[in-house]
């Protein structure tokens, strides 16, 4: 992912944790496989330590949140495909990592 992209995906896992934490429902953005919850722990840690390797700093944590009772499942495949196309950055750094 490009640095825009990685960075936007670390806000979105903080916003669906402050979402939770106020009590919100997300079932918009699961009906849509867009959010996984029962993985934002692991997937902000994954965040992080790539944000890391890239020189980058990272001072928020990730607040401790209620589980929440529907799971979500999102396309890996179907979104790294998106970003590809919509993003030449993106598209760029995935052809070189497929090459590596």
């Amino acid at each position: 992912m490009c640095r825009k992209h990685l960075l936007g995906e670390h806000v979105e896992i903080h916003m669906m944790v402050g979402t939770l934490l106020k009590c919100r429902s997300i079932d918009g953005f699961l009906d849509r496989g867009l959010l996984e919850p029962q993985n934002a722990v692991a997937r902000h840690a994954e965040l992080v330590a790539e944000m890391v390797s890239r020189g980058y700093t990272h001072h928020s944590p990730l607040p401790e949140f209620p589980p929440y009772p529907r799971l979500g499942e999102v396309s890996r495949e179907r979104s790294e495909l998106e970003l590809a196309t919509r993003c030449p950055d993106c598209r760029i750094l995935m052809k070189n990592s497929e090459t590596s």
